[in-house]
This record gives structure tokens, C-alpha cells and sequence, in this order.
């Protein structure tokens, strides 16, 4: 029920310097604690762990473990890899004996030597394992709402091949996979080439969505997938390199990336495999990071109009938000509402607060469930007004038609559904 919940803020957050940060913070989603570090509320924990599922049950499906990494680090393996001087953003703590620990940025230092307890032979290769974990980084300038902080929660997997070939091959599978969660998560993204950074050399993907409020520019082409950052594209460069058409430029925000480490780590932490011929020799790795919180903020930033926040039928933190009005209209608000809480946890909001139906149906806004019911002494005992976030049509349904509307709306196929696809559901259910 909404009066148990934390209620909308009447007014933006004044310092809030992008959509995210003042929808998310207005609506109730999160709380700014300090610069760069939120609260996140019981809706907003409702986005994260839809957002976290649809990545966690995709990285299953790539045949990777999960397990859970601590955050608190010794510092003696980024210090044997060179993280502990190099790395500006890592947060080191000493503790009250004089010794010194890091909070984990990353999990590379981590995760390769405890895969040395279980690599030996060829056949135990290939290994991939992920985690969904907060993350730390001391960001000089946190900004952006929770595109840009000191505390996210991210996905982080880690792979481990034989051969180059085979990790090139895994790679693959992963950047579309990659592409496929975003698009379960109502975004667009392109795989972009970039920098390594601190990780490699090498060239790396990002997978950039474009919205004003990035941090980076990128070229990319309408005509085929061709995408660079702007740190490492020539300065020449106007046309696409694959099929020659203009290139477009475009501010955008990355949502997740890919990394070829080569044999780097596993040299470090002395990783070694014996293989056929009885040889020994250290496994290639990839490192593949999502996110999460990032994600929650994206969405916010590329899915919303001058009244609030439009949430994807996939991490919506709720299908249905009802809105009683008068006594009956109220009672079978709440009823329906513990119905369908039965049948479908977690499916829907029913605003209980002694406020005027206009106040009611704002909020209802500003959270942006994709459905607002409206239950009324005018319309009867067994009759909802329905209407689409977004759309200005109304649908009058009965409590069967309701029924088979959260059946639908919660069905595997439809959890990607687009407006459109919604409005045609909503339309067949109605005209039953």
C-alpha cells in the first residue's frame, strides 16, 4: 500500500543535475545520502532486482556460476598487480592494527587466484563465473544521480579459456547477449569500441545508450552496427569504415562493456593449466561488467515525459497502481489490490492515502506503473477504468477481463512488449 511506502516528494530535489537523480529521488525511488551514494527504498529495490534477474538469469544462460566475492580486499594482491598505485579510483581503507585493505572496484585480484584452487588441466577449462555486487570507486566528482557514483551495484563475470580462439568465441556470445538484455531492459544499446583503460591494451566494447546525460561522445552508423568512442577514433574519421556511409555523433551513457585481458591476470597471479601434451601454460580471460544501478538510471533518463517516470513492463516496480475513489470505489481497490498480490507478488501499488483523486493520479505519474485502475462508486462494483503510462486512451473492464490482463501482462513473451504491443493486448482483452 502506498501510505506504507516512501511517498512522493512534492518537489524536485533542487540540486538534482539530471532527470534521473530528480525523478528517482521525487518519485521515491531512492534517497541521495551523500554525492555519489543513495538509499534505495522498497520501490527502487523492486527495479534493481528485476533488473538484476533478467541479467542474472542471462549470464546463467551462457553457462556461467555465480558466486559472491567479498568487497572488503586485502591489498596485497593490487598491490602485486599494480592496481593498489595505479588505480586512482580504488578506495583504500587501514584499519585500527595499521593494516591496509581496499574496497573492490573490480574483482579481477579476487577472482583470479581463488580460480587457481580450481584450474589445473585443459579439462577444466573453459570456467565463467559472474556475481551482482555493490562496487566502489572513489570518484573525485560524483555526479549525474546514480549514472555516476561512489557505491553501484554492478554485474561483474569473469572467463577462462585454453585457447584465444576459444575466448574470442565466448566473447562473441556475450556482447549478444549483452545486446539482448538491454533490450529485455527497454533500451537500445551499441556495442562500441573503446578504450581498455586500466584492464588492457587491448580494444574493448562498450555498450552505449545515447542520452544527453552521458559522459561520453561516440560515432556511430545509421546503416550497419559500426560504433567508436571518440577517445580512440582518428580525428578524420567522417565515414564508417565497414560500409562507408556519414558517421553520426551522439552523447551517450555506458551501460555495460567487454574486455580481452589476454593472459595478463593469469601471469600475475601464476594461474596455470597443463594441457594435452602435458605442457603448462596460463588461460586467456575476459572480464564482462553490467550496470545494474546504471541501468535503473538509463531507463529513467530515455523512458519518461514532463510528468514522471514510463517504467518498461520488464522492471516496473509494480503492472498496476490502483486509485480508489469514494467509499466503494476504495473497498474494492484494496480488495482487488490483495488478490492480485496473492496471485502475482509484488504486481501491484494501491494508493490508500486521503488525498484528492487529481494528487493520486499524479503520483501514480511520477512512479510510472504501466497501469493506473481506477475503481469508483460511478463505475460499479465490478468495473475498472484502466489506462496505459504514456497513452491517453481508457479501457472499462471487469474484474475477469482484469484477471486475464495481469495474466497477460506478466506472461514471459509480453515482459518486452512495446506501447504499441500493449495497447493491442489491452484492446483484444477489452473487446472480449
Amino acid at each position: 500500500m502506498s501510505s506504507q511506502l516512501f511517498a512522493p516528494l512534492k518537489q524536485a530535489p533542487a540540486k538534482a543535475d539530471t532527470v534521473n537523480h530528480r525523478l528517482l529521488v521525487q518519485a521515491g525511488f531512492v534517497r541521495q545520502t551523500m554525492a555519489g551514494v543513495y538509499s534505495y527504498t522498497t520501490l527502487g529495490m523492486r527495479v534493481l532486482n528485476k533488473i538484476s534477474d533478467i541479467v542474472r538469469n542471462n549470464m546463467l544462460a551462457l553457462g556461467s556460476q555465480e558466486v559472491h566475492l567479498p568487497a572488503l580486499h586485502p591489498s596485497e594482491p593490487w598491490k602485486k598487480s599494480g592496481g593498489w598505485e595505479n588505480i586512482d579510483v580504488l578506495f583504500k581503507i587501514k584499519s585500527q592494527t595499521g593494516k591496509d585493505y581496499a574496497l573492490g572496484q573490480s574483482h579481477e585480484e579476487i577472482i583470479t587466484p581463488l580460480m587457481a584452487e580450481i584450474i589445473h588441466s585443459y579439462k577444466d577449462l573453459p570456467k565463467s563465473v559472474f556475481q551482482i555486487q555493490w562496487k566502489y570507486r572513489d570518484e573525485l566528482r560524483a555526479k549525474s544521480g546514480i549514472l555516476r557514483g561512489r557505491e553501484f551495484l554492478m554485474k561483474d563475470m569473469y572467463s577462462f579459456h585454453a585457447t584465444h580462439e576459444d575466448f574470442l568465441s565466448y566473447y562473441e556470445q556475450v556482447k549478444q547477449t549483452y545486446l539482448d538484455v538491454y533490450t529485455a531492459l527497454g533500451l537500445t544499446a551499441k556495442a562500441t569500441e573503446a578504450s581498455g583503460g586500466n584492464f588492457t591494451h587491448k580494444i574493448s566494447y562498450e555498450f552505449m545508450v545515447l542520452t544527453n546525460a552521458g559522459e561520453d561522445d561516440i560515432l556511430y552508423c545509421d546503416q550497419c552496427n559500426y560504433c567508436i568512442n571518440t577517445e580512440i577514433a582518428a580525428p578524420d574519421l567522417k565515414t564508417c569504415p565497414h560500409c562507408g556511409a556519414p558517421l553520426q555523433k551522439a552523447r551517450a551513457s555506458e551501460a555495460g562493456n567487454v574486455f580481452d585481458l589476454g593472459t595478463h591476470y593469469s601471469e600475475i597471479f601464476d594461474v596455470k593449466f597443463t594441457d594435452q601434451n602435458n605442457q603448462q601454460h596460463y588461460p586467456f580471460m575476459g572480464c564482462y561488467g553490467i550496470g545494474i544501478s546504471r541501468c535503473m538510471g538509463i531507463i529513467v533518463e530515455k523512458s519518461h515525459d514532463d510528468h514522471g517516470i514510463i517504467w518498461p513492463l520488464s522492471v516496473a516496480p509494480a503492472l498496476f497502481y490502483f486509485v480508489g475513489i469514494g467509499d466503494q470505489g476504495q473497498k474494492l481497490a484494496l480488495s482487488t489490490y490483495d488478490q492480485l498480490e496473492k496471485e502475482f507478488p509484488q504486481s501491484a501499488i494501491v494508493d490508500d492515502r486521503d488525498l484528492s483523486p487529481g494528487a493520486r493520479f499524479a503520483a501514480c505519474d511520477l512512479i510510472g506503473c504501466p497501469v493506473r485502475v481506477v475503481c469508483s462508486d460511478k463505475l460499479g462494483a465490478d468495473t475498472f477504468e484502466l489506462k496505459l503510462r504514456g497513452h491517453d486512451q481508457t479501457w472499462t473492464v471487469n474484474q475477469a477481463k482484469l484477471q486475464l490482463l495481469a495474466i497477460a501482462l506478466t506472461a514471459p513473451e509480453n515482459q518486452t512488449a512495446t506501447l504499441e504491443q500493449c495497447i493491442q493486448i489491452m484492446n483484444k482483452i477489452a473487446q472480449k
